[in-house]
């Protein structure tokens, strides 16, 4: 027979319907304090330019559009520095990663393969991208290697790869901006063309929403079976209809901005029309966006569902008492180390490819809005703590700053001091976080 008082939710605790209400949910606090900061963001720079500026810009599909785009590639090496600081290591070489990987697939699609293969060629722009993904996780592998191996501080490793690889970018060009990239490649960054349009952001959405009620009945279905405290039922009606929602809002707010008048002629003059009168063409989810969401799934599977991410978050908690159980810290630093590459090559491919070309610059800066989306996520510097969407949100909390920031014209060293200063409290946030909870 089953033992009903460990299938049933327990009392209630005293401490108000609020407390009693994230206890049913199980939302993280920090969860919540962080959507809750990403709202203010952005109703504050909406009603600062509305007032001030002559209109409301920031609330409107088009600045949340290419807000979303801005984000995908500081999430995608978001989700990896989460692994890094959770083994109590940094990397600091993220940005010159992208720098150096972006200028390598440059090279390969502008100047060497058409010389082989014809421009256009579609081997082009798959060559390219793997080869900068595969760049990127081979300098993380020797980032690692030399941490775990030669026992030189991940500080230090990564601070050296900060300089080396930034000029090493520098020198493969000679300084110079390789462009335009391969025509297929450029839709990897987004853009009118490199969106998937409204029908196909409907099937995502529904098929994201098909993903929600999946996880939400295997995990009641994993309690029932080992006898865990179940969740009541209208919470798991909240989780669901909350998560679908926002899915589901952000299909209609990305579907809502349209293509330029200047796309549309353009579009149309190919196929030898005119433009429709009152034609509304959807941009949808932009393709870096859907490789944010990729990323973010197959990280969180990687760290809730598999070993490997049960190694990383015991070395976290315990380097000693990990190698001591028979963990191969070292090897596991080194796989840590060269994911961070890949992903970084990843980002890298998005972003030259939003840009259209590789430079020198690319990727300057953003070591430091890559460790803070992870610190502003939950990601705690003393490591063993920390999640894949919380960095996402981090990130789309950093760029949130920086693009309301721009909107309303501060100048780029105001915006460094805001991010430094967010950095910093957020890290004094979570220590007092997890001060109150010991």
């Amino acid at each position: 027979m089953t033992n009903t008082s460990e299938m049933t939710p327990p009392p209630a605790k005293s401490g108000g319907p609020f407390a009693n209400f994230m206890r049913s949910t199980e939302i993280d606090p920090r969860l919540l304090g962080m959507v809750g900061a990403l709202l203010l963001i952005w109703v504050g720079f909406h009603l600062y330019s509305a007032f001030f500026l002559g209109g409301g810009t920031f609330l409107t599909p088009r600045n949340l559009w290419n807000l979303s785009v801005q984000t995908a590639a500081i999430g995608i090496m978001a989700t990896g520095m989460v692994l890094v600081i959770i083994t109590r290591n940094i990397d600091l070489s993220v940005g010159s990663l992208v720098g150096v990987t972006g200028m390598v697939m440059g090279i390969l699609q502008v100047e060497i393969m058409p010389a082989y293969l014809g421009i256009g060629h579609p081997a082009i722009w798959i060559t390219a991208a793997l080869a900068g993904i595969a760049t990127g996780a081979l300098i993380g592998a020797f980032h690692g290697w030399l941490s775990a191996y030669r026992d030189i501080p991940s500080f230090i490793v990564t601070l050296g790869g900060l300089m080396i690889w930034r000029s090493a970018a520098f020198l493969v060009a000679n300084g110079k901006t390789i462009s335009p990239v391969d025509e297929t490649f450029a839709l990897l960054g987004g853009g009118p063309y490199g969106a998937i349009g409204a029908v196909g952001s409907w099937i995502v959405g529904i098929i994201a929403c098909a993903g929600v009620i999946y996880m939400i009945l295997q995990g009641r279905q994993s309690r029932q079976k080992h006898g865990f405290v179940l969740r009541p039922m209208w919470a798991e009606y909240f989780m669901g209809m909350l998560g679908c929602g926002v899915v589901l809002g952000s299909v209609m707010v990305v579907n809502a901005y349209p293509w330029p008048i200047g796309i549309l002629k353009q579009f149309y003059e190919k196929l030898g029309q005119e433009v429709p009168e009152g034609i509304f063409v959807s941009h949808g989810f932009a393709y870096p966006v859907l490789i944010l969401a990729a990323v973010g799934v197959a990280m969180t599977i990687l760290m809730t569902r598999t070993r490997f991410g049960r190694y990383v978050f015991a070395i976290g908690g315990n380097p000693e008492a990990a190698a001591l159980a028979g963990i191969n810290t070292r090897a596991m630093q080194v796989g840590i180390f060269t994911l961070m590459g890949a992903l970084s090559g990843l980002a890298g491919v998005v972003a030259s490819a939003r840009l259209n070309s590789a430079t020198n610059a690319l990727g300057v800066g953003d070591e430091l809005f890559v460790i803070a989306a992870a610190v502003i996520g939950g990601t705690s510097l003393n490591g063993g703590v920390g999640t894949i969407y919380g960095a996402i949100l981090g990130a789309l909390v950093m760029k949130s700053l920086q693009t309301g920031m721009v909107l309303i014209g501060f100048d780029t060293a105001v915006q460094n001091m805001v991010v430094g200063a967010v950095l910093v409290l957020a890290v004094w946030l979570d220590n007092t976080y997890r001060k109150r909870i010991k």
